[in-house]
């Protein structure tokens, strides 16, 4: 694996994970191609495009009061296979709903592939549940 493309990914990994942070939702989910998938622990079924993910998330802020205040990122691994790499990482995310606010930790893997331009895009998202250590 090039040290070039583990940077890029790399980049294009930390740019969606700050934008999910910072609550730049365009560019969250600018991240994703439009027809990527999601998987997460809270949801019933899978997510078949970022567009019904974008409005779920509407439904959560509306409903809830859903927002983001901040997240972290560790124990970061990338695998690239050819024009796809794999992101995989634990993450801290500090979330606020009408409920309260509330330290979230789960492990998140990310699936990118290299996009026509030359970058990379997210095509899967696969977030489960982390159980202190």
């Amino acid at each position: 694996m090039s040290t070039t493309t583990v940077q890029e990914v790399r980049t294009a990994a930390d740019a969606l994970v700050a934008a999910f942070a910072e609550g730049r939702l365009d560019d969250y989910f600018g991240a994703f191609a439009p027809d990527a998938t999601f998987l997460f622990h809270t949801t019933p079924q899978r997510l078949g495009s970022t567009a019904e993910y974008r409005a779920l998330w509407q439904q959560w802020v509306e409903e809830d009061g859903f927002r983001i205040f901040g997240c972290t990122s560790s124990a970061q691994l990338i695998q690239h296979f050819g024009d796809t790499a794999v992101f995989s990482h634990d993450v801290e995310t500090q979330v606020a709903t009408h409920a309260g606010e509330e330290t979230v930790r789960e492990r998140e893997t990310i699936v990118f592939t290299r996009a026509d331009n030359g970058g990379w895009v997210a095509v899967h998202e696969h977030l489960s549940a982390r159980t202190a250590a």
